[in-house]
């Protein structure tokens, strides 16, 4: 059975693209870290291929592999530059396990105060609010491994 998938228009490749404003953390040839407008923790970062794919199960190894390498990377500067209790990391492939956005990501999150993360509603963050989190995060951010 095929996974049941969001069929939105790819507001990822629209930020990646430059057709629509975001926070961009770090961007390589095959991945970038984005700065959410939904802050489910402390510093909530999304690892995305650039190529557009779908779900996990669309990425080609060497895109696994780098997506991984930034999914740790932004979990260390995460931890330095926020000192959370926990870091959250989490990913979900079509609408019954809740992706919304038909571009895969990895979510990482520092906890919050009392643990764990927001779910839900959350007050969406202005372009300033995650400029100033990247300006946050940057410092802390390891250099990506060569794939």
């Amino acid at each position: 059975m095929p996974l049941d998938l969001p069929s939105d228009a790819c507001s990822f490749c629209d930020y990646l693209g430059g057709r629509r404003p975001y926070t961009i953390l770090e961007r390589t040839e095959l991945t970038a870290l984005l700065v959410t407008y939904e802050q489910r923790g402390l510093g909530h970062v999304l690892a995305v291929p650039v190529e557009h794919r779908v779900t996990l199960l669309d990425l080609e190894p060497v895109e696994a592999d780098a997506i991984m390498d930034a999914t740790v990377r932004a979990s260390r500067a995460i931890a330095a530059a926020y000192d959370p209790a926990g870091i959250a990391v989490w990913q979900n492939n079509g609408r019954p396990a809740h992706q919304s956005v038909p571009h895969v990501h990895v979510h990482v999150a520092g906890t919050v105060p009392g643990g764990g993360t927001m779910w839900g509603d959350v007050p969406r963050s202005e372009l300033d609010e995650t400029e100033a989190i990247a300006r946050r995060l940057e410092p802390h951010l390891d250099p990506p491994r060569s794939f």
